[in-house]
């Protein structure tokens, strides 16, 4: 993986994915892209009379948002700098707007092969609805994602597990999980969750059977449980073996699909997961 993006804000999200994304780098290989979106200040223009704040467009204000920002680009800069003093290659980009826009131009720029982000924290009734920057950068780029819940401080990755409902060909996706897991020496579970919410049109031993043959799985990587749920099913397992890595495929859907008739499983994991989420794009 030549190039790794990290979209930083400076808390301990951001140092929650870092962490992750050291854990996939090959330090004499991969590029870590630090990227910070700066939003200006917006001062208050419903200032109280007699009130001590600067003025928009006055030297005091000015001075005070060019502090600012320059304190910022000297953090951003100083997270570069800590990586290539532990021997990683690394390179920091400074944006201005919403991190979803910054994210956008640095994919379209840089091509990276994976995004790694820190998480929030459980959305609210918005982001169930129409989705937070992460949910939609996890969904939509053009390379994987992946997210780091505030629950999660990532020291290795070496339990993984490949959530899938057998329902399309995933071999393009696991061929990338299986080079990964090479990579990072981690144990691999496929793991299907029956449940009457979710639809369970193609018959499993079709896929089961393809994917044996092509990446030598054995029968003891292969696992089928019941839950009421798929998402409860699934961090259930996870819990149960430990699992210090999720991975699910995403497929673009229909509005309709997506909202009403089947609501995306991935979408609502990368919301409530307290496990880290890798997602990858079924083309």
């Amino acid at each position: 993986m030549n190039q790794i993006l990290i979209p930083i804000d400076f808390s301990e999200n951001a140092e929650r994915a870092l962490a992750a994304a050291k854990i996939i780098a090959e330090k004499d290989v991969t590029e870590l892209l630090i990227l910070h979106a700066y939003q200006p200040y917006i001062a208050d223009v419903n200032l109280t009379p007699g009130s001590v704040s600067p003025g928009i467009g006055g030297s005091d204000f000015l001075s005070m948002t060019n502090e600012l920002e320059d304190e910022f680009k000297k953090k951003l800069e100083s997270y570069s700098q800590n990586l290539i003093a532990e021997g990683y290659k690394s390179k920091s980009i400074w944006t201005l707007g919403s991190i979803q826009s910054g994210i956008e131009e640095a994919m379209e720029e840089y091509n990276p092969g994976l995004i790694v982000m820190g998480r929030t924290g459980t959305g609210g009734f918005l982001d169930k609805l129409i989705g937070s920057s992460a949910t939609q950068i996890a969904l939509h780029a053009t390379c994987p994602v992946l997210v780091i819940p505030p629950q999660s401080h990532p020291g290795k990755f070496t339990k993984v597990v490949y959530a899938t409902q057998f329902e399309y060909d995933e071999s393009d996706i696991l061929k990338e999980v299986f080079v990964l897991m090479n990579h990072l020496g981690a144990s691999l579970t496929l793991l299907k969750i029956h449940s009457d919410s979710q639809p369970d049109i193609q018959p499993d031993n079709q896929y089961i059977d393809e994917i044996k043959a092509e990446f030598d799985v054995k029968d003891d990587q292969i696992v089928v449980r019941e839950a009421r749920h798929v998402l409860d099913g699934i961090e259930d397992y996870c819990d149960e073996v430990k699992a210090d890595l999720l991975i699910m495929s995403s497929r673009e859907r229909s509005f309709i699909e997506e909202f009403l008739i089947n609501p995306s499983v991935t979408r609502k994991l990368i919301i409530d997961t307290h496990v880290p989420l890798l997602v990858f794009h079924l083309k």
